[in-house]
């Protein structure tokens, strides 16, 4: 698999006034439509019906079946889908919720909103996840529901949180937004009776463009979503067209306008239909990856081995540079890499080292070593199904190139 490393070799960095790896700029998470997709969306606008309605909820049928769940509710985004199920697991104003310090902003809001504080913990350095040690020690007679962040699409330990969560009655909140077809202990992520909630954001293993999912095995907390996602009213448009009869709409209870579309689930179902396919390659492009920049001075998220009883969802190749054996911080890296025309981010700044919340919640720089060694080090590198394997070799290269050129001599990397 190794390809000829002219380019990589004594040359000068694009940061530095070289020519770039590429001459296009390599968007990260790209999406990939098909061309069917396209014309299927083009089928619901001519519909006359592109709001709510049958594809909504077909879609929502294929999911839960693709997660093994008994329902699925459709929604708006991963975010509002955790605002959604806090609220109709009893989350309010006085209780707290237990969650990751290593996560997105999303996250935190979303427990804020209901009027809950978050309660952070650390997180393991090897799978970037919280563990049921953490969390356990951050139990209070106020804790009211556990919030596990399934980073990059690694599942989190959901046989331990949940022996947790049964032994002191608490709900499980699953932020799967990274984890859509990712498994743990032989069953898909959404499928563990917990309540779990999934980002189909353009960058995500599958898009609707916006939206999101939430899963759950739950007759009543079904119901009491649905009345959430729409106003609190007793029936949708959708429910009031197909009948050809009026139906009266009551406000039975107060709610959001968090719903999908039809226009945004019919490329839910293509995209569905094409998942396997787009993990498939996602783990080929991991293992390139992985042999290709094997020997460079980093480390890189845990992952399961394939075809075992878990599978990383692969929504994220993270790097943690290893900062000692380089001249230069991860900003600088980060920089130098974008200069070559490669889309590269970074997941995350860990929850406590933002500004706003410091101010709104206790926690100040040095209370989460683990998530802010993490934070300091963490790169992403592209590695989505829209990017072909010469876009995965621009990759490589300039990974290669820019590491070579901040790398600490051997000489004196040994006398350290």
């Amino acid at each position: 698999m190794t390809r000829q490393r002219e380019r990589v070799a004594g040359r000068t960095l694009a940061i530095e006034g070289g020519q770039p790896i590429r001459d296009t700029y390599l968007v990260f998470g790209r999406p990939l439509f098909s061309e069917e997709e396209i014309q299927d969306v083009v089928a619901v606008l001519r519909s006359g019906w592109p709001g709510m309605g049958k594809k909504t909820i077909e879609f929502e049928q294929a999911f839960a079946e693709y997660c093994g769940a008994r329902h699925a509710v459709s929604i708006a985004s991963c975010t509002a889908g955790l605002h959604v199920a806090l609220l109709a697991a009893g989350v309010g104003r006085g209780d707290e919720v237990v969650t990751t310090a290593m996560t997105f902003a999303a996250t935190i809001n979303a427990i804020r909103q209901t009027g809950a504080t978050p309660v952070l913990v650390d997180i393991d350095p090897n799978t970037l996840n919280l563990t049921p040690e953490a969390v356990s020690h951050a139990i209070t007679p106020k804790t009211k529901a556990i919030l596990p962040v399934h980073f990059g699409g690694l599942p989190c330990d959901l046989e331990r949180l949940g022996e947790l969560a049964r032994s002191h009655r608490l709900a499980i909140i699953e932020d799967a937004a990274h984890a859509v077809g990712g498994v743990y202990h032989g069953r898909r992520v959404g499928g563990h009776g917990n309540l779990a909630c999934f980002s189909f954001y353009p960058n995500k293993n599958m898009t609707t463009i916006e939206g999101g999912m939430i899963t759950t095995d739950d007759d009543g907390l079904v119901e009491e979503m649905r009345l959430l996602r729409l106003h609190g009213l007793s029936s949708d448009a959708w429910k009031r067209f197909e009948s050809k009869a009026f139906i009266p709409s009551r406000v039975v209870r107060d709610g959001f306008k968090y719903n999908m579309t039809d226009v945004q689930a019919v490329l839910g179902l293509g995209q569905l239909k094409r998942l396997e396919a787009f993990l498939a390659t996602r783990e080929r492009y991991a293992a390139i990856l992985d042999e290709e920049l094997a020997g460079l001075p980093f480390d890189r998220q845990l992952r399961p081995p394939l075809g075992g009883t878990d599978r990383h969802a692969l929504h994220l190749y993270v790097i943690l540079l290893r900062l000692e054996e380089l001249t230069v911080d991860r900003d600088h890296i980060l920089a130098a890499i974008r200069e070559e025309n490669i889309g590269v981010t970074a997941h995350y700044l860990a929850i406590n080292e933002h500004p706003y919340y410091q101010r709104v919640l206790p926690y100040r720089p040095g209370d989460f070593p683990f998530a802010e060694r993490v934070s300091a080090r963490t790169l992403t590198l592209p590695m989505s199904p829209s990017m072909s394997e010469d876009d995965l070799f621009d990759v490589i290269d300039a990974v290669r190139s820019v590491l070579a050129r901040y790398r600490v001599p051997a000489a004196s990397a040994a006398a350290r």
